[in-house]
């Protein structure tokens, strides 16, 4: 590498290093939908400017799995008969349907995980928990005592 070349290099990377962090995040797409005239009501829509409702694959029923693409009778019943799927490419991994219809479907699916009642939330840490740091008691509210009679002479 000539002197000149090794200079560019070192060049670009220092202009790279110097470039603010938020120059790289990921920003959100815009919207591409433009909102109802303040004349018209939103029911005149179209249904295809409305998002499509997720199907949850953990809790769908056969005729509400047979309305996706490629998925008929047979599919729904095995969808439902290989529950519960911790993410829905699950479907691929434990082969209920192939991945040629799992790509048409995945953006109109979702496996949402059920909570078990009275179930603890789980830690990924095997460090012990922190114990709670020490209080002091409350302070006791005051009480006020009745203010003394005055004293009458007679």
């Amino acid at each position: 590498m000539s002197v000149r070349s090794r200079l560019l290099a070192a060049i670009m990377i220092g202009a790279l290093a110097a470039t603010p962090a938020p120059l790289f995040a990921q920003t959100p797409k815009p919207s591409t939908t433009t909102p109802a005239p303040a004349g018209k009501p939103a029911a005149d829509k179209p249904a295809a400017d409305k998002p499509a409702e997720l199907i949850d694959i953990n809790t769908a029923t056969k005729e509400q799995l047979m309305t996706l693409k490629g998925i008929g009778e047979a599919r729904s019943d095995a969808i439902i008969k290989g529950r519960p799927y911790r993410a829905k490419n699950d479907l691929v991994t434990k082969k209920i349907v192939p991945q040629a219809v799992y790509n048409d479907i995945k953006d109109s699916i979702i496996a949402h995980q059920a909570a078990a009642p009275g179930a603890k939330p789980t830690t990924t840490t095997t460090a012990p928990a922190a114990k709670p740091a020490a209080t002091a008691p409350a302070p006791k509210p005051a009480t006020t005592a009745p203010a003394p009679a005055p004293a009458t002479t007679k």
